[in-house]
């Protein structure tokens, strides 16, 4: 099954999905949030999708803002239109200057959907090291 990662804005959403294999992770689309539901039921009756990870949009110093609250909100929505996902929230401080500085002059749109895709690999690589981190055994560990 595949993850995808949403990038909320007030306008615009930017989305990424993984590979069958949740290797890697690509930019799909930017969408309007009021198209968001629709564009949801559309990709979920395409794709065998398990998990959507939403970016969390904290301060620099970790505290909530008034978008981390429209976040929750809409997260809290989805979450209530699409049941059969699992719906996670992931740390995305910095990821749309990441994604403005991946991107060419004239593609604006395309920031939202680069942004999504850097979150989805940020997400990817936690549930890699947390995979190799519970295949270590006790024999694995150097004892001094």
């Amino acid at each position: 099954m595949k993850i995808i990662a949403l990038d909320l804005g007030d306008q615009w959403v930017g989305t990424a999905i993984t590979d069958a294999s949740r290797i890697l992770a690509r930019p799909l689309q930017t969408v309007t949030l009021k198209d968001l539901v629709s564009f949801l039921h559309e990709l979920f009756s395409k794709e065998t999708i398990s998990t959507v990870v939403i970016g969390y949009p904290q301060t620099l110093r970790g505290t909530e803002s008034e978008q981390t609250k429209k976040v929750l909100k809409l997260k809290d929505e989805l979450a209530v239109h699409f049941p059969n996902h699992q719906w996670v929230l992931y740390d995305e401080r910095l990821t749309s200057k990441q994604a403005q500085n991946l991107g060419k002059k004239g593609e604006k749109l395309e920031i939202h959907s680069k942004a999504a895709a850097l979150i989805l690999e940020g997400y990817l690589m936690r549930l890699k090291f947390q995979s190799d981190l519970e295949n270590i055994s006790n024999d694995d560990y150097i004892h001094e």
